[in-house]
């Protein structure tokens, strides 16, 4: 089974993709960790990564791109993955597609948690206070959801259209939440 998992800064993804990992025993993709574990590695990616970030910029959607073929190749991804917020936009979105179409692995669904913005923000207000991360500061958690909105929207258009998308209402118990997320999976 090969998932996308899609949805703004704290609407559950990474909770959710980790309990899906476990029930399918498939690999759960993170771009993030994926860029952190290469630069820490010093594979030939990741040097060229760290040499992005460290001027500053984003790491190009090439090196992600190429990050990601090499972590599908491994083999607990062999029997497929969960690629958790990725794509963000529509580039991303038909790079990813001709991967996995050159490699012979289509996308099965793609799940979208449906998290109203007053959860996300008290959420993320929760998780800032304990754990104090930047990036669930509420000024940059409104931020982050405008950006989503912007550019990851047209993602869950993109994947309605080509009937790939399933929408999940992510409000309420981790449980409960997963048991939807259960039910859209094709089978």
């Amino acid at each position: 089974m090969r998932i996308v998992f899609f949805g703004p800064n704290g609407s559950g993804k990474g909770t959710q993709a980790t309990l899906l990992k476990t029930e399918l025993g498939i690999a759960h993709i993170s771009t993030g960790d994926l860029l952190r574990a290469a630069v820490k590695a010093g594979t030939p990616l990741g040097l060229k990564a760290k040499a992005v970030m460290d001027a500053g910029h984003l790491v190009s959607d090439d090196i992600v791109l190429g990050m990601l073929e090499e972590r599908i190749g491994q083999s607990d991804a062999k029997n497929g993955f969960i690629l958790d917020g990725y794509p963000r936009n529509l580039a991303q979105c038909a790079a990813l597609e001709d991967l996995l179409a050159r490699i012979g692995q289509p996308l099965d669904v793609a799940i979208k948690l449906d998290v109203p913005d007053s959860a996300i923000l008290a959420r993320c207000e929760i998780r800032f206070a304990a754990e104090h991360r930047a990036d669930d500061d509420p000024a940059v958690v409104r931020k982050r959801l405008e950006v989503y909105r912007a550019q990851t929207a047209p993602v869950a258009d993109h994947f309605g259209q080509i009937g790939k998308l399933k929408t999940v209402d992510g409000v309420g118990e981790v449980q409960e939440v997963f048991q939807r997320i259960l039910a859209v999976l094709p089978r």
